[in-house]
């Protein structure tokens, strides 16, 4: 018996070895896909994209997924790896063309693949996202912003403000916009509907828009009433949004690259395809090499208890921007059953989002919640009990 289908026979038989977690509250709405290398295997969806409307939730309708954007970032990355437009191991400072130093540690440069993996001592204690009249380059000049007690590549510690930098970087090797970069480099490739800050979408998916609710109801994302929004991106300080002007390679936060992927649960399900077929696209025609694919999953971190920030052991292993699950069970491992798994969870905006891919079996879940209280209960592992009942969906 599979594991996913061994978990599930284990709960309705009320064996407590690994009990299925609790359905979802009353107010949440959630989609699921399961899938193997060659389709989906399963899916299912419950609730409203759209209370005001009475739209019911499918999974082909895209929301805002959250922090899944870093791996789709990283796949971007890792094609203009693999064209020579970028190097991982690099000081990025080349690319930026300004230096980019932890000024504790002003003699150790700062790579891709600390960024990528979250060692590269940034830290979230300034605002990472940077309105349209700021740089990257101005919001790092403020110390707070790098961690002064662990030089790079010593530490993990999970921060959104690297994706800035990222995209930043991409930018400057490219000549492109990061939004419409990630859409020919990824988006494009896979045949996926998504889009960052919904500037590339169709106007199919912007009618089809998941909009993100407070418990109260309160619309907090995405209301967008079958029209993009007006401004994308952060306005400039004096409310103004002239996005269109914007410079290239002087603020890659503008569109959102730690969060602000909209995607639905089939197209999810259609990147984890990808990771099963060893970066194959369904033809068969290669979209990233098995090397590259090897060098986001083999972990670039593992947790020795002392060598990481990480909340209730919810991260234990990583890659480029890949999270290696079962490292620490029952911590990160939200299956129960200690497979390992890579992928990439989410959390913004009361939404709770996964994709993860057993490689060992060939199959994988893509999922996401809305309405999920940020107090939620925690289940048996470091993961809420919705994101539990989703990864183990039959």
């Amino acid at each position: 018996m599979k594991p996913r289908l061994a978990l599930l026979a284990l709960a309705l038989s009320g064996c407590a070895a690994v009990p299925r977690a609790a359905a979802p509250p009353p107010h949440a709405a959630y989609a699921w896909v399961t899938f193997d290398a060659a389709r989906p295997t399963g899916s299912g969806a419950d609730g409203f994209a759209d209370r005001a409307a009475g739209r019911r939730l499918t999974v082909g309708d895209p929301v805002r997924v959250a922090s899944i954007s870093k791996l789709v970032v990283a796949l971007g990355v890792m094609r203009m790896v693999e064209a020579g437009n970028l190097d991982l191991d690099a000081d990025v400072s080349r690319w930026l063309g300004w230096p980019l130093r932890n000024p504790a540690f002003p003699d150790r440069p700062i790579t891709l693949r600390l960024l990528l993996s979250h060692r590269s001592s940034l830290q979230d204690e300034v605002d990472y996202v940077i309105p349209l009249d700021r740089t990257v380059q101005a919001a790092l000049a403020d110390p707070k912003a790098f961690d002064a007690a662990h030089p790079p590549g010593t530490f993990f510690r999970y921060s959104n403000l690297n994706f800035p930098v990222v995209a930043t970087v991409m930018e400057k090797a490219s000549g492109e916009r990061f939004d419409r970069l990630i859409q020919r480099l990824v988006l494009e490739p896979l045949a996926l509907d998504a889009c960052f800050n919904w500037t590339t979408c169709s106007e199919r998916a912007i009618d089809r828009a998941v909009i993100l609710y407070a418990q109260d109801g309160e619309i907090l994302r995405d209301d967008l009433k079958g029209a993009p929004p007006p401004c994308p991106v952060t306005p400039a300080a004096d409310g103004s949004c002239d996005w269109n002007a914007y410079r290239i390679g002087t603020n890659g936060a503008l569109f959102s690259p730690q969060g602000g992927l909209r995607i639905s649960a089939a197209g999810l399900a259609g990147v984890g395809q990808l990771l099963l077929r060893d970066g194959r696209l369904p033809d068969g025609t290669p979209f990233l090499s098995p090397a590259s694919l090897a060098e986001m999953t083999r972990g670039e971190w593992r947790s020795d208890g002392e060598n990481g920030a990480t909340d209730e052991n919810f991260y234990c292993a990583y890659g480029l921007a890949v999270q290696i699950l079962a490292a620490c069970a029952p911590g990160d491992d939200p299956f129960g059953d200690g497979v390992p798994r890579v992928g990439h969870a989410g959390d913004a905006y009361r939404v709770r989002s996964g994709l993860w891919v057993d490689r060992a079996s060939g199959t994988g879940v893509a999922y996401f919640a809305t309405g999920i209280a940020e107090d939620a209960p925690r289940g048996r592992s470091a993961y809420r009990t919705i994101e539990e009942w989703l990864a183990q969906v039959p």
